[in-house]
């Protein structure tokens, strides 16, 4: 976005210098190129809703992050007090800037579940209690009078891989995190794919072969993810360790990590996990022939499971063999997409359609 800047005193760019800079953001040398509004500058937030913790950053008008806030959400996961959590972090890191609310010209939140980016409604959601057709766009403006935007969290990061991380500059590609639950952000043409109802992506419930055939229940997991989510890793990590004395309470990232130090039975899990992957993946790109897959989340940045999955795909490779990478921006990326969807939202009235 094009911007001019007015003389800002060496103050300023000294609070904008040593505000924590999320990953993907430019260096501080470049952080400058914002508008001013009388006296403040014009800012956006981002917002990342997670089910258990929410985060806050506060950016100019170049992306520059000036500020960021978290909590939790574990005990104030209604929609209503979510807002207010939100409103809380947003006037938190106005002060960080020393900026007024009247400097603040939009906000874009991440929500977990499905979303009607359109609508600006969150659908529903596993992750947050009482979650379901809550116009959060809605409550957002009308809080805290700016342009708002609504999207789904794991598209939110696809859209911070391509505007600074690992898709920079890479029109067709998935962004998919593995985490307690999976799913995909999905750019084709440059363009992130929403769908018809606003569930493109809702990968976790691909059927691949030897997971489940059930079809998946509301609320419940689908055949993919309950597979090779974090808890069917520990399942599948629980039945091989049946007549064994491994410990058992182990989380998806310490097996992978037992089963590159060694350990045979962490190694077939992996393998099955790897092999699961492998083919969510090769039938993923049979249908869009995206040029890259990401891994993100808490499971999906794995090391182990990467590289085993990478060994599988290499079988795979007609008409042409998917390439996978980690994501660069790490649990960053939501924030970081968030961001941009802000920056974008600015242009709009209040009210208006996304």
């Amino acid at each position: 976005m094009k911007s001019s800047l007015d003389k800002t005193s060496a103050a300023s760019v000294k609070r904008r210098r040593g505000a924590k800079r999320l990953r993907g953001s430019p260096p501080p040398d470049e952080q400058t190129g914002s508008r001013l509004l009388g006296k403040e500058q014009e800012l956006v937030a981002g917002v990342d809703i997670g089910g258990s913790n929410l985060r806050v950053a506060l950016a100019d008008l170049r992306g520059n992050v000036l500020g960021r806030w978290n909590t939790s959400t574990k005990a104030t996961s209604s929609p209503g007090m979510v807002v207010a959590q939100i409103e809380q972090g947003i006037d938190r890191v106005l002060r960080q800037s020393s900026s007024s609310r009247r400097s603040l010209l939009s906000v874009a939140v991440g929500a977990p579940g499905a979303t009607d980016p359109k609508a600006g409604v969150v659908l529903a959601t596993s992750y947050l209690k009482g979650w379901k057709d809550v116009p959060l766009r809605q409550l957002l403006e009308s809080t805290l009078g700016v342009a708002a935007a609504v999207e789904n969290d794991v598209r939110m990061a696809a859209l911070g891989e391509h505007w600074r991380g690992a898709a920079r500059g890479v029109d067709d590609f998935v962004f998919l995190a593995i985490g307690t639950g999976i799913a995909a952000g999905v750019f084709a043409n440059g363009k992130l794919i929403q769908g018809a109802h606003g569930t493109a992506g809702e990968v976790g419930y691909m059927h691949v072969p030897h997971a489940t055939e059930e079809p998946a229940r509301p609320g419940e997991p689908g055949s993919l993810e309950s597979a090779i989510g974090g808890d069917g890793i520990r399942r599948q990590w629980s039945s091989a360790c049946v007549d064994n004395a491994s410990p058992q309470n182990l989380t998806a990232t310490e097996i992978f990590d037992r089963a590159s130090n060694g350990d045979p039975l962490a190694k077939n899990v992996l393998d099955q996990s790897a092999q699961l992957l492998a083919y969510a993946v090769y039938n993923i790109s049979l249908v869009l022939n995206s040029a890259l897959f990401i891994l993100g989340g808490g499971i999906g940045v794995s090391i182990p499971l990467c590289d085993a999955t990478k060994r599988i795909l290499e079988r795979y490779n007609v008409p042409s063999r998917p390439k996978i990478i980690i994501s660069s921006l790490g649990t960053d990326a939501q924030l970081i997409g968030a961001i941009r969807l802000a920056l974008t939202t600015a242009k709009r009235p209040i009210g208006s359609r996304v």
